[in-house]
């Protein structure tokens, strides 16, 4: 199949992506996104569940198509469309699923019978729970493993019910994770000409995640829902100005000396502040003497002044402010998602890994139409 994409690190590299919903579908575009051709191959008639999730537009799923952009789709029977699932296995490089554990075996396409036939075949598994453990079998979703995974307990705020944290942050960790392991199998591949099995669960992945966390529980300090405070430095959380909120974070003892001085704070020789374990245990109290100088003046008055003065500050943005911040929009982090026409079917993010010598397109092509690359690869498969 003739790739477009020559000058990006993953071209020539053939991904079959059996995967659904999110993670592992964010897995495939990030894969995609350095240059891989993917092939999703798709239920025949429904195709993956993803395309019906609103919200949709002319159709079309803005969901759906924030994840599979750039790839080429292909229905296929996994039971009577053996001989093409052959050919195409014959000639990719990687496979990638997200089937509870047992459901690809029914087809005889686990990795122990397609290891086989297909010893250089790199093999990557997302799951809920991973391969092995008691779990393994159980179903899960984001806020399954939000819940399961300690993030729900840190997230809102303290005497409050649990908040699910915004996004899909244990969908996402998850594909980054197996995206990862991918490289790390192509690159032994290349090696050693053999492929491994990648498996990465969403527990794993959420866990991983929150290794700071979990250390600073063992050590005898658990973290508690704080808000937008920081649990292991003060000051660093969001503060209210004359109109709004913006974050500041001053981490260390140099840059709270930069902030006290900036906005005057009347803490000079105080010990409840004099470092930052101090300022820790005292991060309420903090609080209020920063915003009883900030609610006097606008935020964009703070932002000016506290970013002049090097101290690290930010405006809470909505994602429509996100959608238009300049730093953003600088680093191609949103991108046009076209049609089949040229026209902008959606806007999205772009991809975060700059590399040298690798374009960064502000455009990406769409997400395909269910069965849209069947005679592209029949013809790729052919030879042609």
């Amino acid at each position: 199949m003739k790739d477009p994409t020559m000058s990006l690190p993953l071209a020539g590299i053939t991904v079959l992506d059996f995967t659904r919903i999110l993670a592992g579908p964010f897995a495939t575009m990030t894969l995609a996104d350095l240059g891989a051709t993917v092939i999703k191959i798709e239920r025949p008639g429904r195709g993956d569940g993803a395309r019906a999730m609103p919200p949709l537009k002319d159709g079309r799923s803005a969901w759906f198509a924030a994840v599979n952009r750039g790839k080429k789709s292909l229905a296929l029977d996994l039971s009577a469309d053996r001989e093409m699932l052959d050919a195409l296995l014959e000639r990719s490089d990687v496979l990638v699923e997200n089937f509870r554990p047992g459901i690809m075996a029914r087809f005889g396409l686990d990795w122990a019978a397609l290891h086989k036939d297909h010893p250089g075949l790199v093999y990557a598994s997302l799951t809920g729970y991973g391969q092995t453990g008691p779990d393994a079998k159980r179903p899960a979703y984001d806020t399954v493993i939000q819940a399961r995974g300690g993030l729900m307990a840190l997230t809102g705020a303290a005497g409050q019910a649990p908040v699910r944290a915004g996004g899909s942050p244990a969908d996402v960790a998850a594909g980054l994770y197996l995206a990862l392991g991918v490289l790390a199998a192509l690159t032994d591949r290349a090696r050693t000409g053999r492929g491994r099995r990648v498996d990465v669960g969403m527990l794993d992945a959420q866990v991983a995640v929150l290794g700071d966390m979990l250390a600073m529980t063992s050590a005898g300090a658990p973290p508690t829902p704080a808000s937008t405070r920081h649990p292991a430095f003060a000051p660093s959380e969001a503060v209210s100005a004359a109109d709004g909120a913006f974050v500041l974070a001053a981490g260390n003892d140099a840059l709270f000396e930069k902030l006290c001085l900036t906005l005057q704070l009347p803490v000079s020789g105080d010990p409840r502040f004099a470092d930052n374990a101090a300022r820790v245990g005292n991060a309420r109290l903090l609080k209020r003497l920063i915003e009883a100088v900030t609610l006097e003046h606008p935020r964009a008055h703070w932002l000016a002044r506290l970013t002049a003065a090097g101290i690290p500050c930010a405006p809470v943005q909505g994602l429509d402010q996100v959608l238009k911040d300049p730093q953003v929009l600088a680093r191609n982090m949103v991108i046009d998602v076209l049609d089949r026409y040229g026209r902008t079917a959606f806007k999205a993010a772009g991809n975060p890994v700059k590399m040298s010598d690798m374009e960064d397109k502000p455009t990406r092509t769409a997400a395909p139409d269910l069965d849209a690359h069947r005679g592209e690869i029949l013809r790729w498969l052919d030879g042609a």
